[in-house]
């Protein structure tokens, strides 16, 4: 007996050699760019996985800038029939928040087709820095696929730090196209502009951003333009979003990062810009969430609302002067994402992310509908 089990392991020894010994199948790796990019709103952008235009760098305050660089959003549609999928590219800043996971900070998600109406989740890279020098990125999210037919597939990029380069790697033979443009519709756009929660903070994976969601719940494409700390309404962004030519909707998110005396003279304005230019494109201004521990803490109890209030306020003027294509979301309905939906009390969780665009969708499957 001990001789025959010193004879099998002497047998698995030999296998696990070989089969280290077997050089990795080559990979093909293709640019992105070659393939088709989803929910940008501009392409005069400084890189080709920014979310603004780059004539707006003189324009906008230098913390907004550099948020904006941001991939937040951005997704590559392909098809393949590959075996296996993977990814490489190069992060802007390869940076690291307390608060929220690297894989939704500066990984990415593979989504999949199933045929049945639905984008499932495939799995999420680790983002490890092999070179710290070059930032790059590089991962396998998948193998053993089925490689007789053509499957669409759908990457989404970084949400907290930037990428300069990305490729989609394949097996060396195998097809890659752009993939089917209804699925992720290439004629339907939502832009969404607002701060840190709908830039995606603090969600778990990349996929689960609010705009995301509902980029696949509605088969859209849904521009995000959230930009941590910085959606303080600002004009010349107003103009720059009214400049979204083939936008068919736009979502108004802004009160978290601003305070209420902002609220109250800022929306107004802004809105209008956006109205004036594109009188036809629906709007739809969303309040601020009441955070969880605004039910305990009896100034932001007060305070919250009270921006809302004032955001209100300015809704209903504008409807009063114009009822078209002018929708409001209050924080009521947005009620639940305060129970166990936050990560620090304000940025959301999956699950929070889930409410909100469970909350969402409903409102801007509808104002579709009429278009």
């Amino acid at each position: 007996m001990k001789k025959f089990i010193l004879t099998a392991l002497a047998a698995l020894c030999a296998v696990i050699a070989f089969a280290d010994e077997q050089p990795e199948r080559p990979w093909k790796y293709v640019d992105a760019q070659q393939l088709r990019i989803i929910n940008k709103g501009w392409e005069n952008t400084l890189r080709p996985y920014t979310r603004i235009p780059a004539w707006l760098e003189d324009s906008v305050r230098e913390t907004l800038w550099e948020r904006s660089q941001c991939s937040t959003g951005i997704g590559v549609r392909f098809a393949t029939n590959s075996s296996r999928i993977g990814v490489r590219y190069t992060l802007l800043w390869n940076t690291h928040m307390i608060h929220m996971a690297d894989t939704g900070l500066k990984g990415t998600d593979l989504y999949i087709w199933e045929g049945d109406s639905v984008w499932r989740h495939v799995n999420t890279n680790r983002p490890y820095v092999k070179d710290k020098d070059s930032k790059l990125v590089e991962s396998t999210y998948v193998e053993n696929l089925d490689t007789t037919r053509m499957t669409e597939y759908m990457v989404y990029l970084p949400l907290y730090d930037g990428v300069n380069e990305l490729e989609i790697k394949v097996d060396e033979n195998a097809e890659i196209t752009p993939g089917n443009t209804s699925l992720i519709d290439a004629g339907t756009k939502i832009v969404a502009y607002g701060t840190s929660i709908l830039q995606g903070g603090c969600a778990s994976r990349t996929g689960m951003a609010a705009t995301n969601i509902i980029s696949r719940e509605l088969n859209c494409e849904v521009v995000n333009v959230g930009i941590s700390g910085e959606g303080k309404m600002d004009q010349c962004m107003a103009r720059a979003l009214a400049q979204v030519k083939d936008a068919d909707m736009f979502i108004l998110d802004p009160v978290p990062n601003c305070t209420e005396m902002m609220c109250d003279t800022l929306t107004y304005d802004f809105v209008k810009i956006i109205r004036d230019a594109r009188p036809d494109v629906p709007i739809v201004m969303v309040e601020g969430p009441i955070y969880p521990y605004a039910r305990y803490n009896s100034y932001f109890g007060k305070y919250l609302p009270a921006k809302n209030a004032a955001f209100r306020r300015n809704y209903e003027k504008l409807k009063a002067e114009n009822p078209n294509n002018l929708y409001y979301v209050d924080s009521v309905e947005l009620d639940g994402v305060e129970d166990d939906g936050t990560v620090d009390g304000i940025h959301l969780t999956d699950l929070g992310f889930r409410h909100y665009a469970d909350k969402l969708v409903p409102v801007l499957r509808d104002i579709l509908q009429k278009q």
